[in-house]
């Protein structure tokens, strides 16, 4: 029996026994499993521990590692949601970073027919204090809009850091998003992130209160709903999530960015459900996989088993602070072995503890996301070493 000595809370640390088999992981396949939901994961990147530099300022990105990452996402059915923010966006990978990022991507993706890239175009290039006006905010924008169509790319609209800082009211934002959307060549999504995981996006669309911000979002969604392919809402409440997705114009998704409660939206209930963008999917994919497969079959009972279980190690990873889940995401990939370290853009493997690492082994367990339990329980030891929490009874 695979087992491993953790902390617990109250100080104490306690040999675990890992208790369940892994899913059994996808066969190998030539065409990818398809679903009867849109389901994009929004990937990590993988950074080169090997290269010099300073790892708080400087991005160094193991490019082959992280397009292997992509390819595996696309085999389990996903289409990729690129350069958004669990890729560390807002949070150490730039925008020259983030544009080869994509550029990378769509090009790994032209010997894959039929698989799906979304990339995210925001206005993180200006510097703190640089956009003063309206025009300043739509100027950034369309450099990376520009950017990513000229790579032969489809956007995700990012929020924005410089639009919430300067804009006076809803009026502000329904003038930015009518003059970017009314230029698109192809539908997009429109990312409405909430302020748990970005704070200074707080007061988004002109105001504090969801459902007053929402009322703007939707007369915005509606006066465009032929340039929208969806609109990904991440508030972490799927009463809001609901409310909003049964008001959306015919013919555009919501995409839930709930990774508390993505199980039960993404099922549906008799008026709707929702599609997905999920941070969580890079971790969970065999298993989101998995489930997505039996939903599309008609077997929701079966899509429940599977995709369940994993909601209370998305909920755990995305606590707060919620920005702060990315290094779940890593920890996970790490322990898993799709990555062979346990290192991140800015050192940010270093923001969570290790009673929270510990919970999330545990939980990934439960979840049957431990891929291979041994290599698993020998990786997260090694992180446990570092902090003092040695292999002996």
């Amino acid at each position: 029996m695979t087992s491993v000595r953790l902390p617990v809370p109250g100080g104490r640390v306690e040999r675990y026994a890992v208790r369940n088999a892994p899913l059994p992981t996808p066969g190998s396949r030539t065409v990818p499993p398809t679903f009867n939901r849109a389901a994009y994961a929004a990937a990590h990147v993988v950074v080169d521990p090997l290269a010099e530099g300073d790892p708080q300022l400087d991005v160094t990105i193991d490019w082959d590692a992280t397009l292997r990452f992509r390819h595996y996402l696309w085999d389990l059915g996903f289409g990729v949601a690129e350069a958004m923010d669990t890729a560390q966006r807002g949070m150490g990978l730039d925008w020259p970073a983030a544009l080869e990022l994509i550029r990378r991507t769509l090009a790994e993706a032209k010997h894959r027919p039929g698989v799906l890239v979304g990339c995210g175009a925001g206005t993180d290039h200006l510097k703190a204090g640089e956009a003063r006006t309206l025009d300043d905010v739509i100027g950034a924008y369309e450099t990376q809009m520009e950017s990513i169509e000229a790579l032969g790319g489809r956007i995700i609209l990012m929020a924005s850091r410089a639009l919430a800082a300067i804009a006076r009211g809803p009026a502000d934002y329904q003038r930015v998003y009518d003059r970017l959307l009314r230029q698109v060549r192809h539908p997009v999504v429109i990312h409405w992130l909430g302020e748990m995981f970005d704070p200074a996006l707080a007061g988004y669309w002109g105001a504090d209160d969801h459902l007053q911000a929402m009322e703007t979002a939707l007369s915005v969604i509606s006066a465009n709903a032929a340039k929208i392919d969806g609109v990904k809402i991440s508030l972490l409440s799927k009463e809001k999530e609901i409310f909003m997705r049964r008001r959306l114009p015919a013919g555009v998704r919501m995409y839930t960015g709930d990774d508390f409660n993505y199980a039960e939206l993404i099922e549906g209930d008799e008026r709707g459900y929702s599609d997905a963008l999920l941070g969580i999917f890079d971790a969970i994919a065999p298993a989101a996989s998995l489930a997505l497969e039996r939903l599309a079959a008609g077997d929701k009972p079966g899509f429940g088993k599977l995709l369940a279980p994993t909601v209370p190690l998305s909920r755990h990873i995305f606590t707060a602070p919620t920005r702060y889940y990315k290094t779940g995401i890593v920890f996970l990939a790490y322990l898993n072995g799709l990555q062979n370290h346990f290192q991140m853009i800015g050192g940010q493997q270093s923001l969570r503890s290790l009673q929270h690492l510990a919970e999330l082994f545990r939980l990934a367990d439960a979840a049957r996301v431990l891929r291979d339990p041994e290599l698993a329980a020998a990786r997260i030891a090694i992180v446990m070493a570092q902090g003092g929490i040695g292999g002996d009874a």
